[in-house]
């Protein structure tokens, strides 16, 4: 059985094969990646004008369907109805009154 100071020895040694690796796989990542780059005539900023065209697109306004005429307040009639246009059908109003 290991001491506790061989044990320790032992973790110091792992910890150091593990930077050691983790800086090379690091270096040769990097090095395949620069050498993509420069076999397709590629910059830092190529990449990120990619991402920016690629990542989610805004979702675009939808036009508004009903208007509270008292405050302004529109709804496009897509997810939950607002609180004003509840309370006013729950005092009788009907939907069709709020339409645009």
């Amino acid at each position: 059985m290991a001491s506790l100071k061989d044990l320790l020895a032992q973790r110091a040694a792992l910890e150091q094969q593990i930077a050691e690796t983790q800086e090379r796989e690091r270096a040769d990542a990097i090095a395949k990646v620069k050498s993509l780059m420069s076999e397709y005539g590629l910059n830092v900023a190529d990449l990120t004008a990619r991402a920016a065209k690629t990542s989610g697109a805004k979702a675009s306004k939808v036009a508004a369907k009903y208007r509270n005429q008292a405050t302004g307040e529109t709804w496009s009639g897509r997810g939950l109805q607002p609180k004003w246009l509840k309370a006013a059908i729950a005092n009788g109003a009907k939907l069709e009154e709020f339409a645009l």
